[in-house]
């Protein structure tokens, strides 16, 4: 694996187009209307939510498998082991949640903000993550692989080894957060940027990082691993 430290104010690119400027992601701009407190029972599948906020509900386990959640908050649930499989998250906010093995495979998140969230082994691979801020918090063993990034921001949070194995991401930035132990193994990367990450450690994919940008220091402390990955020996 490798580590970086604080990214840098540096503009080094690594193989992103000699004097091209990377393309800034497109935030989302979730604006609530008034919500009904959501006074249901639990979760269902295929379940059509709209409008309605969930506070400090424990939807551990339950089923909500192919639901719509439009214009919806969530605030301080529980998700442990909760199925959202092919749900569909557009304009709504997510804010302290927590759980572990939460499962949002192959779900649409559009115009979600995630904030200040505690969660461990998230399953969101094969998802569509458009236009999304995950701002805050700590994510442990996020899968993403064969997933889908386009214009999202990872925003003063922590990822713990975060797996973006197969993944495409465009316009994805990385601000004032510690990536630690990514894998970008099979990833394909346009404007990602990754100079404003403050730990930044690849544990597989540095072949894959054509399409990024990093900074000076950031280059300078991949260059070792770099040169290995292409053969390159270093003898003074």
């Amino acid at each position: 694996m490798v580590r970086t430290g604080a990214g840098g104010g540096g503009r080094a690119r690594a193989a992103a187009g000699s004097g091209s400027r990377v393309k800034g992601a497109r935030r989302p701009e979730v604006r609530l209307p008034p919500l009904e407190p959501y006074d249901g029972g639990g979760l269902e599948p295929d379940g059509d939510y709209d409008g309605v906020e969930f506070r400090e509900r424990d939807l551990s386990g339950q089923d909500g498998g192919g639901a719509r959640f439009m214009d919806c908050a969530l605030s301080a649930c529980v998700l442990d082991g909760t199925r959202l499989h092919h749900a569909r998250l557009l304009d709504s906010v997510l804010t302290g949640i927590r759980g572990v093995g939460t499962n949002l495979a192959e779900s649409t998140l559009r115009d979600v903000e995630l904030v200040d969230a505690r969660l461990g082994g998230t399953q969101l691979h094969g998802a569509v993550l458009e236009r999304v801020l995950i701002r805050g918090g700590k994510i442990d063993y996020l899968n993403l692989r064969q997933a889908r990034l386009r214009d999202v921001v990872f925003e003063g949070c922590v990822l713990v080894e975060p797996d973006f194995g197969g993944a495409r991401l465009e316009r994805v930035e990385f601000v004032d957060c510690a990536v630690k132990s990514a894998d970008f193994t099979a990833a394909t990367l346009t404007d990602a940027d990754l100079r404003g990450a403050t730990e930044l450690g690849i544990a597989g994919g540095l072949d894959r990082l054509s399409g990024a940008v990093i900074s000076t220091a950031q280059l300078l402390d991949l260059a070792p691993a770099l040169a290995a990955e292409l053969g390159i020996r270093v003898e003074d």
